[in-house]
């Protein structure tokens, strides 16, 4: 039977029916995007898999069992074969060294904090894939992230996930209105990860008891001072812990070593009350340690802002918001004030301690789920 166009629309929200529905979900081997894949292909969708080969996975930065590498692939091939839907494999290789690798390490060596799990989603997955989703005449592209997309009043809204423990929004700020309007988070609604385990033993997945990954692909262990010094040797070299006054206080084996707010590790021990790292001066090649209250910061400011609230965003008086400056902090309540269209200053209600260059800083609603948008914090403090 025909669907009456003015009344009926499916699951993903276009009004024909599954069968005449193309969708295209990226698959990284894991279980959220296989479970994505298999409901929409029982279905009855017109499923199409892609998966990115995003390094050589037989290189040494490679980390097995991380989105994207070999073994994923073939978990991913195998799911489309159970599922019986066509599945392909995409060499984005060059580009993800060139878009993200490659920042990663010049920020890291500027001693910034990189989230290169957003550059990834921003300059790959949401462009160049979503791309070729278009490419093949996909009416929209559907992703394994815990985030959703609700229909507002003005269009579609990007909002926190149901399960708060796996909400991903952190990493998605970036997403664009076009963007937006062309994806779909089918896991978004679920209350737990437990949940779509369920979901992937009832399909019967090869998948389903699969680890999540760890840690960012291309960072093997958590370890990212050895792969910078892979990337530009020459990286660590040596230099002086210093102290707020310039007084030398020790010796360090390479800034890349140090991020913001550190305490453990920094071989000065002895010298009366604890002392973190305050700031890194990779010129001078300093680590700039000083006590905990230097951590504190209160205004913090922010480009390359990405607007997803109503309205233009230069044109917003400033507004109470709640931000995020690390995926794993609480929100915290701040008061945002336009500078341009992509730029402004975050005053913080309560001081944040370990704020960094690099970082993201996401803009949600102060009650409810939505995400108002991010940009990236861009001065040291």
């Amino acid at each position: 039977m025909a669907l009456d166009n003015d009344k009926v629309v499916n699951s993903l929200g276009f009004a024909k029916t599954p069968a005449e529905t193309r969708v295209v979900v990226a698959m990284s081997g894991g279980v959220d995007s296989s479970v994505v894949a298999a409901q929409l292909a029982e279905e009855g969708y017109d499923v199409v898999g892609v998966t990115l080969q995003l390094y050589d996975h037989g290189a040494a930065l490679a980390k097995k069992g991380a989105c994207c590498a070999g073994r994923d692939i073939h978990d991913a091939r195998r799911v489309a074969e159970e599922m019986g839907f066509p599945h392909y494999v995409l060499d984005y290789e060059n580009t993800f060294r060139e878009a993200v690798i490659d920042e990663f390490a010049d920020s890291y060596l500027a001693g910034a904090t990189p989230v290169p799990c957003i550059r990834c989603n921003e300059r790959v997955k949401f462009k160049d894939l979503l791309e070729t989703a278009k490419d093949l005449d996909a009416d929209c592209m559907a992703t394994g992230h815990y985030i959703q997309r609700k229909m507002g009043q003005k269009g579609p809204e990007l909002h926190s996930a149901e399960d708060a423990a796996r909400d991903q929004s952190y990493f998605l700020f970036s997403t664009t209105p076009e963007q937006l309007d062309y994806l779909r988070f089918p896991l978004g609604h679920l209350p737990s990860k437990e949940a779509t385990r369920a979901l992937a033993s009832r399909y019967g997945l090869s998948v389903a008891d699969k680890p999540d990954s760890q840690d960012i692909c291309f960072v093997p262990n958590g370890n990212y001072a050895s792969v910078i010094e892979k990337l530009r040797p020459g990286a660590a070299d040596p230099g002086d812990i210093v102290d707020v006054d310039g007084n030398i206080l020790g010796q360090h084996k390479g800034v890349i070593h140090y991020t913001i707010g550190q305490r453990r590790g920094l071989g000065i021990g002895g010298l009366g009350d604890p002392l973190y790292v305050v700031r890194l001066d990779v010129d001078k090649r300093h680590v700039i340690v000083g006590p905990k209250e230097m951590l504190a910061t209160r205004t913090i400011p922010v480009r390359e802002i990405n607007w997803l609230g109503d309205g233009k965003f230069s044109d917003q008086s400033e507004r109470h918001v709640a931000i995020k400056v690390r995926s794993t902090r609480p929100p915290r309540d701040a008061i945002i004030r336009p500078i341009s269209d992509t730029e402004a200053e975050i005053e913080l209600l309560t001081p944040e301690e370990g704020v960094s260059p690099g970082q993201a800083c996401v803009f949600y609603e102060t009650s409810g789920s939505r995400i108002l948008g991010g940009g990236w914090i861009w001065r040291g403090y």
